[in-house]
C-alpha cells in the first residue's frame, strides 16, 4: 500500500516504527537525483526513491532491519545487468529509523516542498477545467481552479486542488507568485481576453494558455493591439492550450496534452531558477538529519 505524498503526517502516525530511505548519491544515468526519499513500514510504503529492482532492494534492506531491530547498513548500488536494472549509473542509499526528531524533520521537509511547488492558476471551471484540475492533482505543483460562478465551483470536486471565486479573476495573476502558470478557458470570450492581457503582462509567468481556436487566437491579437496597445505580448501566448497535433475535443484529452504542455513550462522555469546541479556518488543534497 502506497500513501500520497500530502498525507505524511498520517502516515507516520499510522507508522511510528518505518525506516527513512534517501539517495545520497547518483552517479551517471540513475532512476532519481538526491532529492528523492521514501519511508519503509512493515507493510507499507510512502514516496519512492525510483522504483525498479533498486527500491526493491532498498525496501528489503529496510524491512529486515525492523524485523532483526537492528540498523541497516548504508547501500552503494551498480544500476547493472547484475540486479537485472540497466540505467548503468551508480545510486548510494542511505537508511535512518524513525525517532521524534526524524519525524519532525520530514513533516517540516515535506511542509516546505509543498510551499514550493510551482502554482498553476486554472481560469474557468468548466468541462475542461475541471478535467485539467484532475490532470494536474497528482502533479507536483499547486494547482488552484477559479472561476466567477459559485455554482460550478461548487460542483468540482477534484480531490487535491483548490479553489477561488473571485469577481476579478484579473486580480488573481496579478497577485500570483513569480514562476507561476495561467491556464485560461472561461465562458467568457471578454474575460479570457482581460485575464490573458493580465498574465501576459507579467515577465516571470512560466506558462500562459488559452483555449481556443484560430479565429479566436486572431480576435485575441487584434484585441491586444486595439485595446491594450501590446501586440508584441501576443508572442508569448499558447493559444491553443496542447499543441495542434492532435485534432481531438473531448475535454479529458485537452486536458492530458495541456498538463503536460504546462508541467514542461513549469518545471523548465523551476529549472532555470534554481541552476540545479546533480550531485556526485558520495556526495549529497539532502539537508542533514537531526541526531
Amino acid at each position: 500500500m502506497a500513501a500520497r505524498r500530502e498525507d505524511i503526517r498520517d502516515f507516520l502516525y499510522r507508522e511510528p516504527d518505518c525506516v527513512l530511505v534517501e539517495v545520497t548519491g547518483a552517479a551517471g544515468s540513475t532512476p532519481r537525483d538526491t532529492d528523492a526519499w521514501m519511508l519503509v513500514a512493515a507493510d507499507s510504503l510512502f514516496g519512492t526513491v525510483g522504483g525498479g529492482q533498486l527500491e526493491y532492494m532498498a525496501i528489503d534492506h529496510a524491512r529486515r532491519a525492523l524485523r532483526q531491530g537492528v540498523p541497516a547498513e548504508a547501500m552503494n548500488v551498480p544500476l547493472g545487468p547484475e540486479i537485472g536494472q540497466c540505467c548503468g549509473g551508480r545510486v548510494g542509499l542511505s537508511f535512518t529509523a524513525l525517532t521524534p526528531d526524524v519525524a519532525a524533520f520530514l513533516i517540516a521537509r515535506s511542509d516546505r516542498e509543498m510551499a514550493e511547488r510551482p502554482h498553476v492558476y486554472v481560469f474557468g471551471a468548466g468541462h475542461v477545467g475541471d478535467a485539467l484540475a484532475m490532470a494536474l492533482s497528482l502533479a507536483p505543483v499547486r494547482t488552484v481552479l477559479v472561476d466567477t460562478r459559485e455554482e460550478e465551483l461548487s460542483a468540482s470536486n477534484v480531490e487535491g486542488i483548490e479553489t477561488c471565486l473571485t469577481a476579478m479573476p484579473e486580480a488573481v495573476v496579478r497577485d500570483a507568485p513569480p514562476g507561476s502558470s495561467f491556464v485560461i478557458l472561461t465562458h467568457d470570450h471578454a474575460l479570457d481576453f482581460l485575464i490573458a492581457a493580465e498574465a501576459l503582462r507579467r515577465d516571470d509567468a512560466a506558462y500562459v494558455g488559452m483555449i481556443g481556436s484560430k479565429t479566436k487566437r486572431a480576435t485575441f491579437k487584434n484585441w491586444l493591439s486595439r485595446e491594450i496597445g501590446r501586440p508584441e505580448l501576443f508572442g508569448r501566448l499558447i493559444c491553443p492550450i496542447g499543441g495542434t497535433a492532435v485534432k481531438d475535443k473531448r475535454p479529458a484529452v485537452i486536458a492530458a496534452l495541456a498538463a503536460a504542455e504546462i508541467m514542461t513550462a513549469a518545471l523548465n522555469y523551476d529549472v532555470q531558477r534554481h541552476s540545479p546541479t546533480k550531485a556526485g556518488l558520495g556526495e549529497s543534497s539532502k539537508t542533514t538529519l537531526p541526531h
